[in-house]
């Protein structure tokens, strides 16, 4: 069955980038890339604006408590999903191309069901632990933290639903409600409380964050609901909870170490130094982290792709996306890192005259993500093409080592000292995805010889 593609762009300049990807991609990954990449970059300036604002109108302490909070939110946001949101980006086009409409109707149900009830939990249990245990926390975090909780099942049924659109290559879907109707709605919220005079402090911003999770979560399963009824034919679904969770666990340790790698510096710190401190790193680190929109945009393109040439034995497909989805990670992050670092000053003093000290660590953290750019999108490859176990160990592996370096470098170089275990720990991660392509899969995939060894792939073990 031919599932329905994201409608091509429209207009002058879209069209002529839209029209270059295809030329270079192969059919339909072009358009769901620039697509991507596009709504990426469009949620981060709605992002940069929204926290420039709140910087602005919150002060540097308030934003910084936020900042810790809101980290706080996708990480167990992002392990409440058990996995299963990059589960299913293979599991759907597998069982698409095989026919299994019964057990792609399980999936599509339970794969929801558990991980929100899962987040439920944990969020009660987060209020229950707030409760007992909140006079050790510092009073200034306690009562944003307990709104902060209410948006779990949100955030995770979000991002599960990210993935089911991702999987059958419905990016607009996926990505449009998390990643520019939300930040569109908490600005807005935001402009409206200010102008209504209400105190512009972390407990309002997490506040307007709750409206808008929720107004997210309701419009992408609408989004969603009305595409899978016209894809998928009605008939009898089938539970397989065991093949499920065999192949999500790994992935849950690889979605929650990517989480932490994006926030393991800012959890850290927040022991360490003092919220206005925190809130300089975060801005520097957010805008540098605009480069790693363009590993995400190419990955999201590619993963059903790489999933589906995989499962037809297709191995000149195979390696020949692989290739072009290397090329197409590095080279834009290179001229993204150098454009950003030009206007690195500049950038960081509109959220105030403070933030430019954060320039230095820009500089520091662009090594670490250019490091990440040379392999391409290794994670989508590793995980779309069985080596999930391999990925997620190697995953846990750098998050231990961003772990022990930011609690060792921060007590004494402070945000420096972050900024310098976060980009070693990216770079560490890259170099160990080489190495398990090259000996799992068969395949080189850096930037520098990213050509399919000559051996077929060896044969990797079914999670």
């Amino acid at each position: 069955m031919q599932l329905a593609r994201t409608a091509p762009m429209d207009g002058g300049a879209a069209s002529l980038v839209r029209r270059a990807f295809n030329t270079l991609l192969p059919a339909g990954a072009g358009s769901n890339a620039v697509f991507a990449f596009l709504v990426r970059i469009a949620s981060a300036i709605i992002l940069y604006v929204s926290q420039i604002l709140l910087a602005r109108w919150m002060g540097d302490t308030e934003y910084g408590i936020y900042v810790v909070v809101w980290t706080w939110v996708l990480l167990l946001g992002g392990l409440s999903t058990l996995g299963l949101s990059t589960a299913m980006m293979r599991l759907l086009p597998e069982q698409r191309e095989q026919g299994t409409f019964d057990l792609m109707r399980g999936l599509l149900l339970g794969g929801r069901v558990a991980p929100v009830a899962f987040s439920a939990g944990v969020a009660i249990a987060g209020l229950l632990g707030l409760r007992l245990l909140g006079n050790a926390m510092d009073s200034h975090y306690l009562f944003p933290a307990y709104l902060a909780l209410v948006c779990l099942p949100l955030v995770t049924l979000t991002d599960l639903q990210d993935g089911i659109g991702r999987a059958n290559g419905w990016v607009g879907a996926a990505l449009l409600p998390p990643y520019v109707v939300r930040p569109l709605i908490v600005l807005a919220a935001m402009i409206i409380a200010h102008e209504a005079g209400l105190e512009m402090s972390a407990t309002t911003a997490v506040a307007t964050a709750i409206v808008a999770a929720a107004a997210t979560a309701i419009l992408q399963t609408l989004l969603l609901g009305r595409r899978l009824r016209n894809a998928i034919p009605v008939g009898p679904r089938t539970m397989a909870l065991r093949p499920w969770f065999r192949m999500s666990l790994p992935l849950l340790l690889i979605s929650g170490c990517e989480v932490l790698m994006q926030n393991a510096d800012v959890l850290v710190l927040s022991h360490y130094l003092p919220p206005g401190d925190i809130a300089i790193y975060f801005a520097a680190t957010k805008t540098m982290s605009v480069v790693l929109f363009v590993h995400f945009a190419v990955g999201s393109a590619f993963a059903n792709r790489f999933a589906s040439l995989d499962a037809r034995g297709d191995r000149a497909g195979l390696t020949h996306a692989i290739r072009q989805a290397v090329n197409f990670t590095f080279w834009p992050s290179l001229a993204m890192a150098v454009g950003i670092l030009a206007l690195g000053k500049p950038l960081l003093w509109l959220f105030g005259p403070q933030f430019t000290a954060g320039y230095g660590l820009m500089a520091i953290l662009a090594i670490g993500y250019l490091v990440k750019a040379a392999t391409g999108p290794s994670d989508f490859i590793l995980n779309m093409l069985g080596a999930q176990r391999a990925c997620a160990a190697a995953l846990a592996g750098t998050v231990v080592l961003i772990v022990v370096l930011c609690a060792l470098l921060v007590p004494v170089f402070g945000a420096t000292g972050a900024a310098i275990a976060t980009a070693a720990s990216w770079s560490a991660n890259a170099a160990l995805n080489a190495i398990l392509a090259r000996r799992q899969l068969g395949l080189r995939i850096t930037i520098f010889s990213n050509t399919p060894l000559p051996l077929s792939r060896r044969s990797v073990q079914p999670a």
